[in-house]
């Protein structure tokens, strides 16, 4: 048998090989075809984005394309734009010259989410390059609503790669067994295809480990471990079509359950208006009296009707699938619960030591704090002598 990763051995050649993103297809081949058709001043965009999970072909569509339009591809990915000096060096020559053995050239920048966060020179130079190129650029990101590409977002068109479904990943699979004259039992193409999450890049790299192994049944297929950020799951719930995924969204994402209904309840309002918003307003209401009931009674099994109404149930409010983008923002009530607590922290230190200063309870202490701050703020000497601090004296003279 062949050491050659199957991803590799059977990476679609044609874009009739391209499974379960035919519609993204035709798109990207417009845009490109668009492009070496107009004269560059008739160009309104000159970069399209293509965005989505791992293993979904955002790079193969690319490699297809550039084919199927007799175009020579030059490749840049994150690590890249490290260098910003060498990333001149080498994309000078790309953008002015063109193709030696082909009709046109496309520029794919692959990862561009992998740009490190500290290295901002990175993303200007993508800037630079797609206000300055003659060339049709595609870029691919598992993620692009990063802040740090919104300008980038705006000289692009923007493309959402959805996961593959099971049932295709699945099909895909077959084929791959019958080219390799192997056989592996059905139920276990199943597991590998609904493991996968969507993953087509990763099933095929299982079912590859498993071809090796005589008793593929026996054997546990680790499921894809997907975390999803806050924007994203905001993002699916607020303009997607509620289903069964949607019910599990927020366990993917690492963050506790009482600040992502923050972030819900913040954003609710730049998505909805209407009966949608009362809607959704009343579903996260209903959210809100399971937490209590949870908290106050310790009934662990509402925990479940919390995460729906969350989720599936506030997705449902909404009449259809809203499009375009929305900058979410950050709960302001996080921040006021962290001023808050700030400030308590304040108090409770300068309680203890006025508590410890006069031999008295840290809880007396802090019920008569008005009365206590009006004297320690009545005297420097006071605050000298309970060695209170910079900032505790600042808060006393408030």
């Amino acid at each position: 048998m062949s050491d050659q990763s199957w991803v590799e051995k059977y990476r679609p050649k044609v874009s009739s090989d391209i499974r379960g993103q035919e519609l993204n297809i035709e798109k990207v081949k417009e845009f490109v075809e668009r492009f070496f058709s107009l004269k560059d001043d008739k160009i309104q965009k000159k970069a399209i984005i293509l965005y989505g999970p791992p293993g979904t072909g955002k790079t193969t569509i690319a490699y297809v394309i550039a084919k199927e339009t007799n175009s020579e591809l030059f490749e840049l990915n994150a690590s890249d734009f490290r260098d910003k000096n060498r990333l001149k060096e080498t994309l000078k020559p790309a953008l002015e010259q063109k193709s030696l053995f082909k009709k046109n050239k496309i520029i794919l920048v692959d990862e561009v989410d992998g740009i490190s966060k500290v290295d901002s020179g990175g993303v200007t130079e993508l800037e630079i390059l797609i206000k300055a190129t003659q060339v049709p650029i595609i870029i691919t990101a598992n993620d692009i609503w990063d802040k740090r590409f919104g300008s980038i977002r705006k000289q692009s068109e923007i493309m959402q790669f959805k996961e593959i479904g099971y049932k295709t990943i699945k099909e895909v699979l077959v084929n791959i067994l019958w080219k390799e004259n192997l056989k592996i039992e059905a139920d276990t193409l199943t597991k590998i295809a609904l493991k996968a999450k969507g993953d087509l890049r990763a099933a095929i790299n299982d079912l590859q480990a498993l071809s090796t192994v005589k008793d593929s049944s026996s054997l546990v297929i680790d499921e894809r471990n997907k975390e999803v950020d806050i924007f994203n799951a905001l993002r699916l719930i607020f303009k997607g079509k509620p289903t069964n995924e949607t019910l599990q969204l927020f366990d993917s994402v690492d963050m506790p359950i009482d600040e992502i209904i923050l972030w819900v309840e913040e954003n609710i309002p730049t998505e909805y208006q209407g009966k949608e918003l009362a809607k959704a307003y009343d579903l996260l209401s209903k959210v809100d009296v399971f937490k209590g009931r949870i908290y106050k009674q310790q009934y662990w099994r509402f925990l479940i009707y919390e995460n729906i109404l969350l989720s599936y149930g506030i997705s449902s409010a909404k009449k259809g699938i809203k499009t375009g983008f929305t900058n979410y923002k950050k709960p302001e009530r996080i921040l006021k619960i962290w001023l808050h607590n700030q400030r308590t922290a304040k108090k409770k230190s300068i309680a203890q030591k006025y508590a410890h200063h006069v031999h008295v309870g840290e809880k007396r202490a802090l019920n008569e704090f008005p009365i206590i701050k009006n004297i320690i703020k009545s005297s420097s000497s006071i605050q000298k002598e309970l060695k209170l601090n910079e900032e505790e004296i600042e808060y006393v003279m408030r």
